[in-house]
Parts: C-alpha cells; sequence; structure tokens
C-alpha cells in the first residue's frame, strides 16, 4: 500500500503510528471514546483476525500491534468483551469512513411518520367528506397517521351519535388504506380518532389467520 492511500505511516525509530497527511481518510474523525483502537488495547492475550478475515491466532496485545504495523494497518478490537478479546488488524480510519458513510444513508432512507390531522364537522357533507377521506388515503400510503377529528359547537354535542357516524364513514371510506388504532374518545367538543396505515400482505396473499 502506497503513502498516497494508506492513511497511517510507521514512523521510523518508534513503535507508533502516525497519520499519513495524503491519505484521503485523514478528515475523519478520532476514535470514538469507547472503541479500543491501537496502543488502547491492553489485554494479555487477544485473538486476532487478519485483514483478510483469516485468523492469526491468539498472541499478545504487545505482538498483535507489532503485526499490524508491519501491516501498515491498525489493531482495532471487535469484541472487548469475549473471553479471549478479538482484535482485527484492519485500516481503522477506512473503517470509520465506511461506518459514518452507511448511518448517513441509513438516516437518509428512514422516513419519518407524522401525524396528519383532519377536521370534520357533525353535519358535514359526503362530497366534503370524500374530499377530506381522499386527502386521508394519500397520507397513509405514504405511510402516515392521521388524526381524524370531529367538533362539536353548541347544541351538537347533545347529538354525540351524528358526529358518530360521520366519523364510521369517513373510516369506512379510507378503510382500503387504513384501519381504526383504538375505538374513539369524545374529549371535549372533540371526537377523535387515530387511523393507521393498513399492513399490505405480501403477494397478495392472506395471511392464514385473516382467513380463520
Amino acid at each position: 500500500m502506497g503513502a498516497a492511500t494508506q492513511p497511517f505511516l510507521l514512523r521510523k525509530g518508534r513503535n507508533r503510528l502516525i497519520p499519513d497527511t495524503n491519505s484521503k481518510y485523514q478528515q475523519q474523525l478520532p476514535a470514538k471514546s469507547h472503541e479500543l483502537v491501537n496502543d488502547a488495547i491492553r489485554f494479555p492475550r487477544v485473538l486476532v483476525i487478519g485483514p483478510d478475515g483469516n485468523q492469526l491466532g491468539v498472541m499478545s496485545s504487545r505482538d498483535a500491534q507489532m503485526k499490524a504495523n508491519d501491516l501498515g494497518l491498525d489493531l482495532y478490537c471487535v469484541a472487548p468483551n469475549a473471553e479471549t478479546p478479538v482484535c482485527k488488524i484492519l485500516d481503522y480510519s477506512k473503517y470509520r469512513y465506511e461506518q459514518k458513510r452507511k448511518e448517513r444513508e441509513s438516516r437518509k432512507n428512514q422516513k419519518t411518520v407524522e401525524i396528519k390531522e383532519i377536521q370534520l364537522t357533525p353535519q358535514i357533507s359526503l362530497h366534503d367528506l370524500e374530499i377530506k377521506a381522499r386527502a386521508a388515503s394519500r397520507f397513509l400510503e405514504e405511510g402516515n397517521r392521521v388524526r381524524a377529528r370531529v367538533m362539536f359547537r353548541g347544541r351538537q354535542l347533545t347529538h354525540i351519535e351524528v358526529g358518530e357516524e360521520t366519523l364510521n364513514k369517513f373510516i369506512e371510506l379510507v378503510s382500503e388504506n387504513g384501519e381504526l388504532e383504538k375505538p374513539a374518545v369524545l374529549d371535549g367538543k372533540w371526537l377523535n380518532a387515530t387511523i393507521v396505515p393498513k399492513k399490505k400482505k405480501q403477494g397478495g396473499k392472506v395471511d392464514a389467520k385473516d382467513e380463520e
């Protein structure tokens, strides 16, 4: 490995590694405080795995470090709590670089589930109810939860059953994409219900449990 690609060089006359400023991984953060790398590894005996994945056997930490130094690489403890701690010889800066990249990609691919609120009235027209149901269906298809809220005004609270009918009709309209998480709850002048995305069956097949 040439000086242009390896992240560490062994300084002549000293048994330690110094950063190679030509390394493309040099911008990486230092080792995490809980990770054991190079001189921080002080177990009497460790099982060493080479850079190719093959076991090099059990040896002292010092001998393992010397093997890593000879290869211009680092000694990284991958299993410090094992009966015989396991260490791997690798390019630690490159390893950290790849870990950070994977973490960034994982965060990018994670979808944030939101709760979308849909407000209804007890005597909403069927046309308006269908429009709100279509909007809720889109939210559910995107993996979000929907909180449907029926608001009662004045004497409407004496006829809660009208609002319940409206809410039930709304839930029926979105039933292809969502299902009621739990029974609706009356909170003051609001009748609230949370609808969650319906789990899609793989391959269009119905589970045996669903058929029962």
